[in-house]
């Protein structure tokens, strides 16, 4: 990839990215309080729907630059013929490739967003700061493998199929795809894959919002039956 389409991929990707981000995170908050433990209710409801939105504005630039400008140079290096038959392999493993990418910088962002749109009375740098002293830096970093094991299978979903959609259209149209119908076949791809991946996505906040690992006691003092809890001791 030359400097300028290197330059292109990370400025455009991660404007795109924080644009969607902080436009749809009203329905991320209200998603992931349906997905929490405690409940729709209990984890604040319609209150404070922009709970969280600071860690959001903060990683959403760097995560989507890093996606978009790993995607783009795994398709450079991997050419392939236009009318090949591999080219939806192309774009599942140049997808894969960036996810996993972008998640070195998601997960941490994720982890205290999404604490805190399930605590919408504290504040986003209290969130991050309890994280890191009772968690340390692996607290931030819960969820990383949930994650990508979500983020790949979705990624390999959408991107072929934007791409397909695309080339389908342009085809159609014999000339290529303008930019809102190109949006078009990606709000498509993009509703498809979340639809697909959604029961991954509950497991992974879930994975998120629990608290350290606990070894509970029986009443009795006895050491010998100690049970773990993912979501503190019950």
């Amino acid at each position: 990839m030359d400097a300028p389409g290197f330059t292109a991929s990370l400025v455009a990707g991660g404007v795109a990215g924080a644009a969607v981000d902080l436009i749809l995170f009203p329905l991320d908050t209200i998603k992931t309080r349906l997905q929490s433990p405690q409940g729709f209710n209990q984890a604040g409801g319609f209150r404070g729907i922009y709970a969280g939105v600071p860690s959001a504005a903060i990683g959403s630039f760097p995560n989507a630059a890093a996606f978009f400008l790993t995607y783009e140079y795994v398709k450079s290096l991997l050419h392939t013929d236009s009318t090949s038959h591999f080219r939806p392999m192309k774009h599942m493993l140049a997808a894969s490739t960036g996810e996993v990418v972008a998640c070195l910088i998601r997960v941490p962002s994720e982890v205290v967003k999404q604490r805190a749109q399930v605590s919408a009375s504290s504040k986003t740098l209290q969130i991050f700061s309890t994280i890191l002293s009772e968690e340390g830096i692996q607290g931030l970093y819960r969820g990383y493998k949930s994650t990508v094991l979500r983020e790949i299978p979705f990624s390999l979903v959408q991107f072929p199929l934007w791409e397909s959609l695309k080339a389908l259209w342009s085809w159609r149209r014999g000339r290529v795809v303008e930019s809102w119908q190109s949006a078009v076949c990606g709000a498509f791809a993009g509703g498809f894959a979340a639809a697909v991946t959604t029961p991954l996505d509950v497991a992974k906040t879930r994975i998120m919002l629990a608290k350290a690992i606990c070894r509970c006691l029986p009443e009795n003092g006895s050491n010998q039956h100690g049970r773990l809890y993912l979501s503190g001791c019950l």
